[in-house]
């Protein structure tokens, strides 16, 4: 697991989400759209740049559709970044195919067309031992409350830059671990996110700023994910932050990067103390390694 950790952060040296771009030639009332990377491993988060004139935008925003090999599609808002300038984040996980898709831009008189091409990427496969009585499933309550926050989108971006590790521990596991619990392989499972070692009570921050929309307790049914903090960063990126022994915010909090929010715990489901980073680009769980090195702006 420490190889392939250290293999993610050596491939992605010398990357940028805004230098490593297909460009779309058009005329100029047409939009000017670059898609990066257009070849990202699964898990990473795809930037869909958008340029173009505002009085050329037929809809209140521009719309991102990625279509997948059987027909099916995805649909993406793009948010303004900038005069003249929509970005849209394309989210791609450990359980989606590898190979071709399409990139099309919906809102303006022309749909520009782009490639994208998934490549594969292989994941560890861990083994855990529960104790008796531990359980994978979550409380209903538990459930509509974490969903309900993940789906939510704010307009604002309220990130800057860099994201930053949450903790200062070892990482233990890291994103797209496959798992066996007690001998059976979870289906449809991969670990959705970073797992970082530390005593209990040890610093938890904030990995980039925005604003508290999820307290959890374990004595109010998290039974899984613990005492739980959940932020959003705006536009549809959503971090959460579970097992912690204690809570220091409040939902609607506004937390800057670097700021505390909670200790390492092991409340909920945990074979021991640790700090699980979740982050979540429209509902959907994606590698945080890359948000810590490549500024999505």
């Amino acid at each position: 697991m420490v190889k392939h950790f250290l293999f993610n952060l050596g491939w992605l040296s010398g990357l940028s989400w805004v230098i490593c771009t297909g460009a779309l030639s058009a005329a100029a009332s047409n939009p000017q759209v670059q898609v990066s990377p257009m070849d990202p491993a699964l898990g990473y988060t795809v930037s869909v740049q958008i340029t173009a004139p505002p009085e050329t935008l037929l809809l209140d925003q521009p719309l991102v559709n990625l279509t997948h090999p059987d027909g099916t599609q995805a649909q993406y808002p793009a948010f303004p970044v900038a005069a003249n300038r929509w970005r849209a984040l394309i989210p791609t996980t450990p359980l989606d195919a590898p190979g071709s898709r399409q990139v099309q831009i919906h809102g303006f008189a022309e749909v520009p067309v782009l490639p994208l091409s998934l490549q594969p990427r292989d994941f560890p496969i861990q083994s855990i031992r529960l104790p008796p009585g531990a359980s994978v499933w979550a409380t209903e309550v538990e459930w509509a409350k974490v969903e309900a926050f993940r789906q939510h989108i704010s307009p604002e971006k309220y990130w800057q830059g860099y994201f930053q590790p949450p903790a200062q521990g070892p990482v233990t596991t890291v994103f797209g671990v496959r798992r066996y619990y007690n001998g059976e392989l979870a289906q449809d499972y991969y670990h959705r996110g970073i797992d970082y070692a530390g005593p209990v009570g040890a610093v938890v921050v904030a990995p980039a700023a925005g604003r508290v929309g999820l307290v959890g307790y374990e004595s109010e049914g998290f039974r899984i994910h613990g005492n739980t903090v959940g932020i959003d960063h705006g536009q549809g990126v959503t971090s959460l932050l579970l097992h912690l022994s204690r809570i220091d915010v409040q939902e609607g909090d506004w937390v800057e990067a670097g700021q505390p929010v909670g200790g390492i715990g092991a409340s909920g489901t945990a074979t021991g103390p640790h700090l699980h980073w979740g982050l979540f680009v429209h509902n959907r769980s994606v590698d945080p390694v890359p948000w810590l090195h490549l500024a999505v702006e």
